[in-house]
C-alpha cells in the first residue's frame, strides 16, 4: 500500500517569498549558507518557471533555472549590473563574493537598481556582503534575515514600515 503526501514545503521558499515582497529593489539577506540557500532557490526557479540568477566573480552570472546557462561577459560586476538594469523582466538577482572595494560606477549603478521602477519585479539580492559594503547602501537597501522573522518588530524608514 503506498501512501501519498504532499512534499515538503521548501526551506527557501519563504525567503524567496520575503525578497518578492520586499519593499525596494535591493535586499541585503542575513543568510548562514549562501550555496545552500542559492541551490533552495534554483529549485524554486525550476519549479515556478520564473528567472532566478546567481552572481560571482569568478563565473559570471548563471540562470539558475537553465542548467549550466550562463550569462556571456558577466564575470564583471559592473557588466552584470549593466545586464540587470537593461533587463525589463522579472528576475531575483543573488549577488555574492563581491571584490572590494567596489568601484564607484558599480554603487552608483547597485543604487539606481535600488530605486527601481515599480513596472515591474526586479530584486537584486546581496549574500555574503561585508558589513562594510552594506553599510554604504544602509539608506536604500532592504534588510532580510533568514531567522525566524515573526519576533522582530517593524520599524520605520523613509515613511515606510518594514519588518
Amino acid at each position: 500500500m503506498t501512501s501519498l503526501m504532499a512534499p515538503a514545503p521548501l526551506a527557501g521558499s519563504d525567503i524567496y517569498e520575503r525578497i518578492l515582497t520586499a519593499p525596494g529593489g535591493l535586499v541585503v539577506l542575513e543568510h548562514a549558507d549562501s550555496g545552500a540557500l542559492i541551490e533552495q532557490f534554483r529549485v524554486i526557479a525550476r519549479l515556478n518557471g520564473q528567472s532566478v540568477y546567481a552572481w560571482q566573480a569568478e563565473s559570471g552570472m548563471e540562470n539558475l533555472r537553465e542548467a549550466h546557462a550562463r550569462i556571456p561577459g558577466s564575470q564583471r560586476l559592473g557588466n552584470a549590473l549593466r545586464y540587470i538594469q537593461q533587463s525589463i523582466h522579472f528576475g531575483v538577482y543573488l549577488l555574492s563574493r563581491f571584490p572590494l572595494p567596489m568601484s564607484a560606477v558599480d554603487s552608483t549603478l547597485l543604487r539606481q537598481l535600488a530605486r527601481a521602477p515599480a513596472g515591474h519585479v526586479r530584486r537584486v539580492v546581496l549574500l555574503d556582503a561585508a558589513p562594510a559594503l552594506i553599510a554604504s547602501f544602509d539608506d536604500v537597501a532592504v534588510r532580510l534575515s533568514s531567522n525566524a522573522h515573526a519576533a522582530q518588530r517593524p520599524r520605520l524608514r523613509d515613511g515606510r514600515w518594514l519588518l
